[in-house]
């Protein structure tokens, strides 16, 4: 089925797209001109001594709950790594040793390459053991071993400092930080 032709005829003005082209650069130097008058509207942060502030809901880097004695409070059931949309989580899960019906997890690793902080591994867990209330958006490293983000390093990252990253942060990286060595296979 053909297509109707358009019965009314352009005039020279139209056709040439003059008028049109007038108003979009009426409005562009409108924009211009309130932009150079009003630059207050322009915040410079001034990264990294200033840093952004960041909303109550952002979702920083994961951490570790601790249990009041001590212990983490994962249980190792595998609702986080079985939730995952990116399948970031790798989790070891051992029995405790004075109660063989009780596990915990020997190493719980997070991919940060590869997680898209959607929040779900918070969402699944039943026992409010990972969190990703930290408002930690600096999550950056030398290699991607790296970036593989131990048990260790989620339980201690509210101390003020990141752990295991000092080591990685220096002029000779030879030493690698504990539990990343070149000849370790990549998470998969």
């Amino acid at each position: 089925m053909a297509l109707p032709k358009p019965t009314k005829t352009l005039t020279l003005s139209e056709s040439s797209y003059l008028v049109e082209v007038l108003k979009g650069m009426v409005l562009t130097m409108g924009h211009v001109i309130k932009n150079i008058f009003d630059q207050d509207r322009f915040r410079t942060i001034e990264y990294p001594d200033v840093r952004k502030p960041m909303t109550a809901r952002y979702r920083g880097a994961h951490r570790l709950m601790l249990r009041p004695d001590g212990g983490v409070k994962c249980v190792a059931c595998m609702c986080c790594p079985t939730v995952c949309p990116a399948n970031c989580i790798t989790i070891v899960a051992g029995e405790a040793e004075n109660d063989p019906a009780e596990k915990f997890p020997v190493s719980f690793d997070i991919d940060m390459l590869r997680c898209i902080y959607c929040g779900f591994c918070v969402e699944a867990c039943p026992k409010d053991a990972i969190r990703m209330d930290t408002r930690i958006y600096e999550i950056n490293a030398y290699t991607r071993q790296d970036m593989v983000h131990s048990k260790a390093y989620m339980v201690n990252l509210m101390d003020g400092l990141k752990p295991e990253a000092g080591a990685a942060y220096r002029a000779d990286h030879a030493i690698k930080p504990h539990g990343h060595t070149p000849d370790e296979p990549p998470v998969a």
